[in-house]
């Protein structure tokens, strides 16, 4: 091989040396075993050995292949079968130069169900064939908004199977006519399941046709003297044509399902618009922002992203691109294979079809802009708070503490993140913290109900007792919730596991509790200091603090919630662990049980007639 200026170790070399001329995978590892890099190849013998033969590499190729000790391949079929394992991957393994789209959330969808009488629900998650989809949809606001609309025009029903079948009059939504109650035989079969038909060419983009039909309803029942129908059917006209006039986008006479992809580089920072059009209409759109995106042109990270968005999940037949993603026949053809069908990459459209593009790269660039005026806020702020607490120049990471409780029940902390001049949702940690308890044998880790210094110590020797063995990242600076007990329980734990770095810095609220009047209590000398409340230093620890207590507060309920309803089935005579168990796993959880009938947890295996109603009681006393 050439020369090349960096020393590469010569097991690697003659690994590279002897791999295949067949499709695989391949990923580069550091000497510590972390995973570097995976990409996929047709030969793996010429796209790996290229990396060691050019001596012009990009400056992150160069720093990756400076790092490279060890070379690990996975030869497969086909160019496809690489692509798959390549994005699954990088999906399970992070690595830190691939660029990754952190979009792993499922999408949501707008369900109607397979029953008799269709039920209207929001839904996320693996699909039913007994069911009927639509979307997917960019953020859940929309399938809510689509939710209500239906409500309103077709009057379907969205109430729980439990709830339904256990109705004896209607509900309120029927009474404000958002439901035509079939729960009570209000409505027939027939009629129902017409106005399911008629909401599925709404969703389907037919509103033009559908919107006709109705028109032409209205005036048979006018004819006719049906005043009342007539009334109903002009409201259902009214708010649909209310809907369409909303729309931002709309494919004249066109049912066309597709996604719009628009990917900007500016300024350095890299955006994915991705907007969404079912059924001839626009239904939102949201921006992405990779990360390791150093050193990717516009083409192969639009690449990255379809792989990484689309592989496994619901694809439209169409895909708008611009620009023409990297490896783009190779993409296509594994998409139309996953959807058993075919799917078209566009990067060249006509008409209105390039009038969605141009949108979408005009709302991707506005997100740059946005997000690089934050940024310059964050810096701004975190550079105030740097002079005003005198830390080091080159601090970033910011972790806070907060302490949740109702007079001792169900403690709960929270640690949350601030790295890299944004919240960290993904480092955030919960810890729930046991406390004694009469009549039960006392824990190691148990601490008296409401101690809220112990609740402090415990927490803080838990988390960073890993970080002092090398198990994390040490913080540049640690806020503690609280007042002078709760920063001296930090300066404790530091000093007892040997963590000297982080800056502590207790923050006690003011004495009306009111935004702007905290006090930031240093550690040592435990002197207060107050921020002007227009300080961005304060600003940023609001932000961060606020932060904390949302996800403490939030886990404390959702464990005395737990707590509490599992006490209740505890007290039920003949309802053992056993028992307990199955109900909960029957019904998905606490809430299930809860909103099951007699005759439904009589299903249950174990729970006879009797145990159930005293079941249902208990849980409805």
């Amino acid at each position: 091989m050439a020369d090349h200026p960096i020393a590469f170790p010569d097991e690697l070399l003659e690994q590279v040396r002897v791999l295949p001329d067949l499709p695989g995978v391949y990923r580069y590892l550091a000497e510590d075993g972390t995973v570097l890099y995976v990409g996929k190849a047709i030969s793996l013998r010429k796209r790996v050995g290229s990396y060691f033969q050019k001596s012009d590499q990009s400056p992150r190729i160069r720093l990756m292949l400076g790092q490279v000790v060890r070379l690990e391949t996975t030869v497969v079929r086909s160019e496809a079968e690489a692509l798959l394992l390549e994005n699954n991957l990088i999906k399970a393994l992070s690595p830190r130069y691939n660029i990754l789209f952190r979009d792993d959330k499922s999408y949501p969808y707008l369900m109607l169900s397979g029953h008799a009488f269709p039920r209207l629900a929001y839904y996320r998650g693996a699909l039913d064939r007994r069911h009927q989809y639509f979307g997917p949809y960019p953020n859940g606001y929309v399938v809510k908004e689509s939710i209500q609309l239906l409500q309103k025009v077709f009057r379907l029903r969205t109430c729980e199977d439990t709830v339904y079948a256990n109705r004896s009059r209607p509900c309120l939504l029927h009474q404000i006519k958002r439901c035509t109650a079939p729960c009570v035989d209000l409505i027939s079969e027939d009629d129902y399941r017409a106005d399911v038909t008629r909401a599925v060419r709404f969703l389907q983009g037919k509103t033009t046709e559908l919107l006709q039909e109705l028109e032409t309803r209205m005036q048979e029942c006018a004819t006719a003297w049906r005043f009342e129908e007539a009334a109903v059917l002009r409201d259902q006209i009214a708010a649909l044509a209310r809907a369409q006039e909303q729309q931002v986008v709309e494919s004249r006479g066109s049912e066309l399902d597709a996604d719009i992809l628009a990917c900007v580089i500016s300024g350095g920072v890299l955006c994915v618009n991705l907007a969404m059009v079912r059924g001839g209409r626009h239904v939102g759109d949201k921006n992405l922002f990779p990360a390791h995106a150093e050193g990717y042109d516009a083409a192969e990270a639009l690449a990255a992203f379809i792989a990484q968005h689309y592989l496994e999940r619901t694809v439209p037949p169409v895909l708008f691109c611009q620009p023409e993603p990297a490896d783009s026949g190779v993409l296509a053809a594994t998409l139309s294979e996953q959807a058993a069908r075919k799917v078209y990459l566009n990067s060249n459209p006509n008409g209105e079809r390039r009038v969605w593009l141009e949108m979408a790269e005009k709302n991707a660039r506005l997100a740059i802009r946005q997000r690089q005026s934050a940024t310059a806020t964050q810096q701004g702020r975190l550079q105030a708070l740097i002079e005003a607490l005198d830390l080091p120049e080159e601090a970033q990471r910011i972790e806070c503490f907060d302490i949740s409780h109702t007079m001792g029940e169900a403690t709960v902390a929270s640690c949350v993140v601030y790295d890299r001049l944004d919240i960290q949702p993904k480092e955030y940690r919960r810890y729930n913290i046991a406390t004694l308890k009469g009549g039960e044998a006392p824990r190691d880790d148990a601490i008296s109900p409401g101690d809220d210094y112990a609740a402090m110590r415990q927490v803080l020797l838990r988390r960073y007792s890993k970080i002092a063995a090398g198990e994390g990242l040490v913080p540049d600076l640690i806020l503690i919730d609280g007042g002078k007990g709760q920063l001296a329980q930090a300066e404790a734990v530091m000093a007892e596991i040997g963590l000297a770095g982080p800056v502590l810095v207790g923050v006690a609220k003011g004495e009306t509790r009111k935004a702007g009047l905290e006090q930031l209590i240093l550690e040592g000398s435990h002197a207060t200091v107050r921020l002007p409340a227009s300080h961005p230093a304060l600003h940023l620890i609001q932000q961060v603090r606020d932060e904390a207590h949302r996800f403490a507060i939030t886990g404390h309920r959702a464990r005395r919630a737990k707590a509490r309803l599992a006490s209740t089935l505890e007290d039920i005579p003949g309802v053992g662990p056993k028992r307990r168990q199955k109900l909960l796993t029957r019904f998905g959880g606490l809430q299930g049980v809860r909103a099951a009938s007699v005759a439904d947890l009589m299903q249950v295996d174990g729970i006879n007639a009797a145990l159930a109603e005293a079941i249902y009681a208990a849980l409805h006393g």
